[in-house]
């Protein structure tokens, strides 16, 4: 799958990606829960897109990474497609 081919509401979201830069990370309370939530974005030969990181996935990843998301979903934030992994996805460093 390619980033160009995503679209709001798109599931199963299976590729492969490049780092090209990550936001600092922020805190937020969902829940009563203390969580961390930064922004990537990446980017294939076909576009870029957002990819929302929790938690211990922030840690994962940096600018230049090589990643694989594997059962990601395609949701809409203030008017903007961005990819998450939900509570099934999976991110995998390639390099």
């Amino acid at each position: 799958m390619k980033i160009s081919e995503l679209t709001p509401g798109t599931g199963n979201v299976n590729l492969e990606a490049e780092v090209v830069g990550v936001d600092a990370p922020r805190e937020i309370n969902k829940m009563g829960r203390n969580l961390r939530v930064a922004n990537a974005t990446i980017q294939d030969d076909s576009g870029t897109i957002t990819l929302v990181l929790w938690n211990d996935n922030i840690d994962l990843v940096k600018e230049g990474s090589k990643i694989k998301i594997e059962n990601g979903y395609v949701n809409t934030w203030q008017d903007k497609s961005q990819l998450t992994l939900g509570k099934f996805g999976k991110l995998e460093v390639l390099g």
